[in-house]
């Protein structure tokens, strides 16, 4: 599966290339990432890899907007103009390719922007995430891929890892629903892979 996705990545061309890694919470975006970018590194091609959890608005400032509801989280949790200018653009075909591949730590919440990572002229940037479709970034992508797995499955993987069933239900399944119904997120892609069964992906 990895390798007919980076084969289709390649046959883009050997310019900068931008790859967008969609699906609901816990569906195996990050970890089909790293899959992909070892793939296309054995292949000669320098690979930035980045995460839309790092370009979050900071917690300091969530006292300004709702962002505990799902409503709150779809729509303020993350900072796009941000994660536009210092990763999208400036990776971008007109961009100078000085990279900022992490905003602000999710965790430490230490800013990291002022970190810059040159891309060089034949890169990939693969970048994973929840909303990556969404109509504020989806223009910068030149390779959309969905992982799809049910609600279910995406609630019960995400209770274990985190261990916080009512996280899933209550913020970030409704913000996902909210996501299909208004972007319709699937039908911007360029490969849909079923993710239900990480040992057994399927092209859809």
């Amino acid at each position: 599966m990895v390798d007919h996705v980076a084969e289709r990545i390649f046959a883009l061309g050997d310019h900068r290339l931008a790859v967008g890694i969609d699906g609901l919470t816990a569906s195996g975006k990050t970890s089909f990432g790293h899959e992909l970018a070892e793939r296309i590194a054995r292949a000669g091609r320098p690979v930035l890899r980045a995460s839309l959890d790092d370009f979050k608005n900071p917690w300091r400032d969530r006292h300004l907007y709702d962002r505990e509801s799902g409503e709150g989280y779809y729509r303020n949790a993350f900072d796009y103009p941000r994660l536009r200018t210092l990763l999208l653009q400036a990776f971008g075909p007109s961009g100078s390719g000085e990279c900022s591949l992490c905003a602000i730590d999710p965790l430490t919440q230490i800013d990291h922007s002022a970190v810059r990572t040159t891309a060089a002229e034949d890169a990939v940037l693969i970048v994973d995430g929840v909303f990556a479709f969404r109509p504020e970034i989806n223009q910068y992508w030149d390779f959309r891929i969905w992982l799809e797995v049910s609600p279910e499955v995406s609630v019960c993987r995400g209770t274990v890892r985190d261990n916080d069933e009512a996280i899933h239900r209550d913020r970030y399944l409704p913000a996902e629903r909210i996501y299909l119904a208004e972007v319709q997120p699937v039908r911007l892609t360029d490969v849909v892979i079923d993710n239900s069964t990480f040992a057994n992906p399927l092209l859809m």
